[in-house]
């Protein structure tokens, strides 16, 4: 097989037992115990996931207290401040909050970050919802650094619930009432990936059980919170959150739920970018299509429009709502196209570097995340991405990473350089003041050359090698059962070696390639897309060796097996 790839190894005899007990393809059965799912339980309960399969919030530290505040909140009728961050996490824990407070006859007043405002709850942020007469404020994806506003308003006797899934820096003491944070060192909990939208569906649980053991709902309706599901599946697929465990049963089960539209606003944001309504909802569209646009606002100026969306009451009030975060996804598009190419000549030139840091002056630090994602992508290493301020003097930056080397902890290495930072392991952000930008990426350049230089560069992990006259239907059928698809829970990658290229044409903006391949044993022809490929053309005739993913096509009505192409070499 060709040097590009790399086949996992797998036990003959457990990939018997699954296929013997479970009724699946062989090749499926390779694939989920590749991921360490190699017993039949386990496995019945990963192609099936069901909300009983959710471990109880038992051990998760500050969330009992929480709880039981915020069901003291509901019973009294106090104002209840829900402040969520500016990107998707943030906007539908906020709107989870919201339609849950409601539900139960709650009053929250909500608020989203303005970029305006920096990063995370602000001192402006808590005086905002002390003039509305909050008594209880919740803080959303964010809070744990957030310690100067939080204590403004433990001061005023106001009480605040945290609920985020930052890294918690070394403090002994937090101001808020209750953190819930699952990445505390007290907590307990056995799972520490959920996102902060996950957090908040626990925490809703949790508190409809509780007002309901008090007799609360004995003469007004109990919410159903299956149908903050939707929310829950959107907040974590475009967090990059690990979609293993909890969060792939709350993802799983989530996209059935935004697949039924029973919010208004999805069926409006849906039809303008263009999803077809009528095939099956998947992690793609979240993370390229509903994501970017939910995140638009509040990578701009003000989160508002995305929250107001998912709070809409009826399609007239959505569609409204979703024509605001499509022009501002528009705007964003254009803001980033150009920061982009400007920061990609600025790395090209340090090109040396093993890890990117650029900054400049009038760059908008809400398309940062973005570009230097698109840097590790067309780089090939990690990379941060400043946008200076000539009235401050200080740069809000974003920092992405690749395997081997950790964001989050990257910074904290360069902290005496910085004005703040926060984060998690893909992803970080930071302020700086700008004079210090040129000692920073010295520092990072130590700190990354150290640690990536442990590191072997991988080849293409393949599942199984297979004719590709096996991969029909049906096999594609069951791989899917395995989705979503993401960190954590990797798309299956298959290989198919000597494959004949019956056709090959560059698509789009010519990045990326269409082929047809033939299986040079039985004929069988498969339809592959190969993205950011187009300057991979093998041309008309070639014999390769390719690494796909088989996937449900659907277009214009029609359903079909097509391959998504990883790697495709010369074989």
């Amino acid at each position: 097989m060709a040097h590009s790839f790399r086949l996992l190894d797998t036990d003959p005899a457990a990939v018997r037992g699954l296929v013997s007990q479970l009724g699946i393809h062989p090749v499926t059965a390779r694939c989920m115990i590749a991921r360490g799912i190699d017993e039949p339980a386990r496995a019945t309960a990963y192609l099936n996931p069901r909300l009983s399969d959710l471990r109880a919030p038992v051990g998760m530290a500050g969330f009992e207290r929480a709880v039981s505040r915020l069901c003291l909140a509901v019973s009294r009728g106090e104002r209840v401040g829900v402040f969520g961050d500016y990107d998707v996490d943030g906007v539908t824990s906020a709107a989870l909050m919201c339609w849950f407070l409601r539900r139960v006859g709650g009053t929250p007043v909500p608020r989203v970050a303005r970029r305006g405002g920096g990063y995370g709850f602000g001192p402006q942020d808590a005086s905002w919802f002390v003039q509305e007469g909050c008594t209880i404020v919740l803080t959303l994806d964010c809070g744990t650094s957030d310690v100067p506003a939080i204590l403004s308003l433990t001061e005023r006797g106001i009480d605040t619930i945290v609920v985020d899934h930052h890294q918690v820096p070394e403090r002994k003491v937090h101001p808020a009432h209750a953190l819930v944070n699952p990445h505390r060192p007290d907590s307990t909990y056995p799972f520490r990936g959920l996102a902060s939208v996950g957090l908040c569906f626990f925490l809703a649980a949790a508190a409809r059980t509780k007002l309901r053991d008090r007799g609360w709902f004995a003469s007004r309706p109990e919410p159903d919170v299956r149908e903050l599901l939707d929310l829950v599946a959107v907040g974590t697929i475009a967090d990059l959150a690990p979609l293993c465990e909890e969060n792939r049963v709350l993802a799983a089960l989530g996209l059935r739920e935004l697949q039924a539209q029973r919010r208004a606003g999805w069926g409006a944001l849906l039809r303008l970018a263009g999803v077809e309504l009528d095939r099956p909802l998947d992690e793609v569209d979240i993370a390229w299509r509903i994501g970017p646009r939910l995140n638009a606002p509040g990578r701009l100026k003000d989160a508002t429009p995305a929250l107001d969306l998912l709070l809409a009451a009826n399609p007239q009030e959505a569609a409204a709502h979703a024509l605001s975060c499509e022009q501002a996804n528009e705007a964003r598009r254009s803001l980033q196209e150009k920061t982009f190419h400007e920061a990609l000549e600025d790395s090209l030139a340090r090109s040396g570097d093993p890890i990117v840091t650029v900054a400049r002056l009038g760059w908008h630090a809400g398309v940062v995340g973005i570009v230097a994602a698109k840097l590790v992508e067309r780089l090939g290493k990690p990379a941060v991405v400043i946008a200076g301020d000539e009235s401050t003097g200080e740069g809000r930056g974003s920092m992405r990473t690749t395997f081997g080397l950790n964001a989050y902890e990257a910074l904290a290495s360069c902290k005496d350089l910085l004005v703040r930072f926060g984060g998690h392991a893909q992803a970080a952000g930071l302020t700086v003041v700008m004079d210090n930008v040129p000692t920073l990426r010295e520092r990072l350049i130590q700190t990354a050359g150290t640690l990536l230089g442990e590191v072997t560069p991988s080849r293409t992990e393949v599942d199984a090698v297979v004719p590709l006259s096996v991969v029909d239907d049906a096999l594609a059928q069951e791989i899917t059962r395995m989705a979503p698809f993401g960190p954590g829970n990797r798309e299956p990658i298959l290989a198919a070696v000597r494959a004949r290229v019956r056709s090959s044409r560059r698509v789009g903006d010519g990045s990326h390639l269409k082929l047809l391949l033939e299986c040079s044993e039985k004929g069988t022809r498969h339809a592959a897309i190969g993205f950011r490929m187009g300057p991979r053309d093998p041309g008309e005739g070639a014999v390769v060796d390719v690494a796909f993913s088989p996937l449900i096509s659907y277009f214009r009505g029609e359903r079909r097996v097509e391959l998504k192409v990883h790697e495709l070499s010369p074989s």
